[in-house]
């Protein structure tokens, strides 16, 4: 087996103990963090959705557990990574205590660093701004697909880790409601960092 190479990450990764926390309480908490990549990309949290288990209708893991949703009954920490509209990736942090289902999707990046990696993954966009703002977008700017359902984001041995680059959380950030979604409208688990040009979704939806 070949030697694991150190990556100089772009900060220090986020504990177990850190996603271990409700994902209502860990969602907020990721903002201004930095998702990043063993290949040099990496991109800034700027908006986040949590999503609560059993007691959330939009949910993947309300009715339970089956193989495609296992991954977020396990340990808080690992990336739980979904295929949706037939076409499109996304992202997720499993969020604690380990068999509650529970995680935060990451919407939208501020990239940081490997922007030419990310423009060449995705050669239409005219603009750096528009590189990362939105699930989809940004899973295509970073290379994540279903390979990454399941990783390790606490080691960060499989490539990818979140990481704390000292710049602190927004303060007084206020829930919204989330985009997309049919059911369970009415909780407000949808947070970004105020102001941020890379935040997806329209100024109505952005709350």
């Amino acid at each position: 087996m070949a030697e694991r190479i150190p990556v100089a990450w772009p900060g220090k990764p986020l504990s177990r103990a850190f996603f271990n926390r409700p994902a209502t309480t860990l969602a907020p908490r990721l903002l201004n963090k930095v998702l990043a990549s063993a290949d040099g990309r990496a991109g800034r949290i700027v908006e986040v959705e949590a999503y609560a288990g059993a007691i959330d209708p939009a949910a993947h893991t309300y009715r339970g557990k089956t193989p495609r949703n296992a991954v977020m009954f396990g340990p808080p920490g690992h990336m739980y990574v979904y295929f949706t509209y037939g076409m499109h990736w996304c992202a997720n942090c499993v969020s604690g205590p380990e068999g509650s289902g529970c995680g935060v999707l990451i919407r939208a990046l501020e990239p940081l660093q490997g922007l030419a990696q990310m423009r060449a993954a995705r050669p239409r966009i005219a603009n750096d701004r528009d590189l990362c703002r939105g699930p989809a977008r940004l899973t295509q700017a970073m290379a994540i697909n279903g390979a990454q359902n399941g990783i390790d984001l606490v080691t960060s041995l499989d490539g990818f880790a979140i990481v704390d680059d000292g710049m602190a959380p927004p303060r007084n950030v206020v829930g919204g409601p989330r985009i997309g979604i049919s059911v369970g409208k009415d909780h407000p688990w949808r947070w970004s960092v105020p102001g941020s040009r890379y935040v997806s979704g329209t100024a109505a939806q952005r709350g």
